[in-house]
């Protein structure tokens, strides 16, 4: 290629450090959300109020009259029928219990003493104790039991640390009697398995009897060792046709 195509001292080289036109990107899939509207808008921008337009709703098809079809009856008015009031005569009533209700001589006003007439107080002696009951239940000064301050169990106080002097025990000590100590030999030999990596172990098993059955078993001579076995062959079936129908035999 000539050096008459290229315009001054630039030629086609290879970038000297990775540029974007050498990536793929995705393309004009992504995109800015949008400023105007309600749903989906940019979370970073002010959001104005919307509203929406109700539709229309339908006409009740309710009529303001029965119509001519509902008669009235004559003699009817706004305010009701229109006529003379009109009254009934029904028979007396009987009672199902007579009344009992006390007559007027059966009162005694003069009777009512100090409840309906005004009186001068009156004052009694009563006796020691009178209202309370002879055996005394409330609790006594000795009833109640202060919590101790001695000890680590003070309520409300803080306690020292406390101590306890145990018995001398014979274990470690003078008296213990060494010759009941257990000797070497009452320790067992570990298996190296518990605490190493243990070999496989294998067991043998008794001779298994032989089959006590008559059954017509095959023996060394009936296998050919020596024969190669044939290989896997295919064959090519006949195509048969969807609307043949199938053989049915008396049997079946």
């Amino acid at each position: 290629m000539g050096s008459d195509i290229w315009v001054g001292p630039w030629r086609p080289h290879r970038p000297r450090g990775p540029i974007a036109a050498l990536y793929k990107g995705p393309g004009p899939k992504y995109q800015l959300p949008p400023n105007t509207g309600y749903t989906l808008h940019d979370p970073s921008r002010p959001r104005a109020p919307a509203f929406t337009f109700g539709a229309r709703l339908p006409r009740p098809q309710t009529s303001c009259g029965p119509g001519p079809s509902h008669l009235v009856p004559s003699g009817t008015t706004v305010r009701g029928p229109d006529g003379a009031p009109a009254y009934s005569i029904y028979g007396r009533l009987r009672h199902s219990m007579p009344f009992r209700t006390p007559g007027p001589g059966k009162y005694y006003p003069e009777r009512a003493g100090n409840t309906a007439y005004p009186s001068a107080p009156r004052h009694t002696m009563a006796s020691r104790n009178w209202g309370v009951h002879s055996k005394q239940q409330s609790p006594g000064p000795g009833t109640y039991s202060l919590p101790s301050q001695l000890g680590p169990r003070v309520v409300g106080k803080v306690s020292a640390p406390t101590y306890s002097i145990y018995g001398r025990s014979a274990v470690g000590s003078c008296f213990q009697d060494l010759s009941k100590t257990p000797g070497p030999c009452a320790y067992h030999v570990v298996s190296p398995g518990v605490y190493k990596t243990r070999a496989p172990q294998f067991s043998m098993l008794a001779r298994t009897s032989l089959p006590q059955d008559s059954s017509l078993n095959p023996g060394p001579a009936a296998y050919h060792v020596g024969q190669d076995r044939k290989p896997r062959g295919w064959s090519f079936g006949i195509r048969h046709s969807e609307y043949q129908a199938p053989f049915v035999t008396d049997a079946n």
